[in-house]
């Protein structure tokens, strides 16, 4: 099979636990059109799926989750300011209710350290390395603008002005990593926190999502209503009862999420 056959992505459902994974190790995993066209449709497929509870992004081989855009591919065609479909961005150009979790095998430069920043959760292995390299090729990073949210302002300013890497113990040091990994770890300790994730009652699940990220965009005083608003249908819904209910029984919860 030729490089322009293969297939740029795999999709699969584990137990509940959906991987998108860009299969273009040879490129170092670079998002080309196929890949940003892929991960839309898997994002699709995934809000869809009542059956998928967590949707993890992951590259193949252990050299690289994303290098980012395809700098060949890009040379080749006007470049000018990307447009809002240009690459899936979760939470702000495409809507993911449930989590999702990078699964970082390798680099995560440009594009890639913006796929790492925009799962909920991630998982990186112990020589994994991010930067946002954009001001070395005169590009920019506006999909950045998370970052003093994310980890202390001066360090997203030094990432941001230098443009170089930073390695996986630093990353976690500053809270953009959950958890450093080997890369035989990486994997199975992915799946493992996926489950227990999709274990859970999926309103809440979903609420719990919702709340953290909207709670940036509001001072404290307004939070606890906002916070109110998202959990009351929590509350009411059937699986609040069936949690409980389930405990008293000593048996496993069937959620229903309604």
């Amino acid at each position: 099979m030729t490089e322009t056959t293969k297939p740029a992505t795999r999709y699969e459902v584990v137990s509940g636990v959906a991987w998108f994974t860009i299969d273009r190790p040879e490129a170092r995993n670079a998002a080309n059109a196929a890949v940003r066209a892929d991960l839309r449709e898997a994002v699709r497929r995934f809000n869809a799926d009542d059956d998928a509870h967590v949707l993890v992004l992951t590259g193949a081989g252990d050299q690289a989750f994303c290098a980012g855009g395809d700098l060949k591919e890009m040379a080749g065609t006007s470049l000018g300011i990307p447009t809002a479909e240009h690459l899936p961005h979760f939470g702000h150009t495409i809507p993911v209710a449930k989590p999702t979790i990078a699964a970082v095998n390798g680099l995560a430069y440009a594009g890639g350290f913006l796929l790492a920043q925009m799962c909920d959760l991630c998982i990186a292995v112990d020589h994994a390395r991010f930067a946002i390299t954009e001001v070395k090729v005169g590009r920019g990073a506006p999909w950045a603008a998370p970052l003093p949210w994310l980890m202390p302002p001066r360090v997203a300013m030094e990432l941001l002005l230098t443009g170089d890497p930073i390695d996986a113990t630093r990353a976690h040091q500053i809270g953009l990593v959950n958890a450093v990994v080997s890369a035989a770890e990486l994997r199975p300790t992915v799946q493992a926190l996926g489950e227990r994730i999709a274990a859970n009652a999926p309103l809440s699940v979903r609420a719990a999502k919702e709340m953290v990220y909207r709670m940036a965009d509001h001072p404290r005083t307004e939070a606890f209503t906002i916070a109110d608003e998202i959990w009351n249908p929590v509350y009411l819904s059937q699986d609040a009862q069936e949690g409980p209910l389930a405990f008293a029984e000593r048996r496993t919860p069937q959620w229903t999420g309604r």
